[in-house]
């Protein structure tokens, strides 16, 4: 398994519209709604492509039946996980089951996902969510992310 970098990073946050633009003022993050993937775990969801940063806020209303709200209390808006680009997320599972370390999520995007939820713009997208929060004070995800275009995906 190679890795290809940092492909975001995932920020915990208070208000997800305040956030967005802070973020957009500061570093020009153009944000893309991805509720879709937030809402069965209580917690709005908006991607920055471009800035790298992927905010996540309990959804209004809805505080305290979201697993974030202890962590926002107890350290504030913080880095809640750290998304790795790998060539190869299966091997890199396998890694992670040799350390004894355990998935908390896993999801593969089909082709119909990817252009109904991320703007058609990648080819593949997998991802592991590693449960490292104890070891590292965040989460590890390693994912698998094949841009459309040229680009170069973080």
């Amino acid at each position: 398994m190679n890795v290809r970098g940092v492909n975001r990073i995932i920020v915990a946050v208070r208000n997800i519209e305040e956030s967005k633009r802070y973020y957009a003022d500061l570093l020009g993050a153009i944000f893309h709604e991805a509720n879709w993937t937030g809402e069965p775990f209580g917690i709005q969801v908006a991607i920055s492509w471009n800035a790298g940063i992927e905010l996540c806020a309990p959804i209004p209303g809805k505080e305290s039946d979201c697993f974030l709200t202890p962590l926002l209390e107890e350290r504030g808006e913080s880095i809640i996980n750290v998304v790795f680009n790998v060539d190869d997320a299966d091997e890199g599972l396998r890694r992670a089951k040799r350390l004894e370390i355990q998935t908390v999520n896993a999801v593969d995007y089909s082709q119909e996902e990817i252009d109904q939820h991320l703007d058609g713009l990648f080819t593949r997208y997998k991802e592991y969510f590693l449960n490292t929060g104890a070891q590292l004070g965040y989460g590890i995800t390693l994912g698998q992310f094949e841009l459309k275009t040229s680009r170069a995906c973080r």
